[in-house]
């Protein structure tokens, strides 16, 4: 067992199996009703990974850099950064992709983008508020952030000024995701346990 929790690609393959069983064993059809749980859980589990990136950046990265000794931030930069930012952006769009597939599956796309208006609103004004929030992030994070993450972090080409210009320029977006996620969470969660 400590084989496959040493690494984490063999330890998340051992959760899917384990899913896959668990699954096996309660449902055993493929039917509709299954196909849009698959979406809900993996728009679940690629958001989860995406909010927690973000508050990891907002929470304990951004705040602790003026703490790291100048010899030792070139392993934030160099490394950590930069794999955390390759799964922020590939989460946070496979959340869109999955939501969006998710809200087609269950006939309410147009309902949501349109926040409610074809509907009378209700659930679909506020999951829209919700698709609306988070399509505004994943906008943020591919279009803002990364590509000012780049030239901060040393990726692109970018002077001292440049650098400096671009990290906060990312910072301060980041902050609004942040900002924005509580509101995008409380319409998400609301819009299937309130109405």
């Amino acid at each position: 067992m400590a084989k496959i929790l040493e690494n984490l690609y063999k330890a998340l393959g051992a959760g899917v199996v384990l899913a896959l069983l668990m699954f096996f064993l309660v449902h055993r059809s493929f039917d509709a009703a299954f196909v849009s749980f698959f979406f809900r859980w993996l728009h679940v589990l690629s958001g989860i990974l995406w909010i927690g990136l973000l508050w990891y950046f907002n929470f304990v990265q951004i705040p602790s850099m003026p703490k790291i000794p100048d010899e030792q931030k070139p392993a934030v930069g160099k490394v950590i950064a930069p794999t955390a930012l390759f799964w922020f952006r590939w989460a946070a769009l496979a959340t869109v992709i999955t939501g969006l597939v998710l809200a087609w599956l269950n006939g309410y796309i147009v309902d949501a983008l349109t926040l409610g208006i074809t509907s009378g609103g209700g659930r679909a004004t506020a999951i829209g508020i919700g698709m609306w929030l988070g399509l505004i992030m994943a906008y943020n994070v591919w279009m803002i952030i990364w590509p000012n993450q780049q030239k901060a972090l040393g990726m692109v080409d970018a002077s001292a000024d440049e650098k400096k210009a671009a990290a906060r320029v990312a910072m301060l977006t980041s902050r609004v995701n942040t900002m924005l996620s509580i509101p995008m969470l409380y319409f998400m969660v609301g819009a299937q346990n309130i109405y």
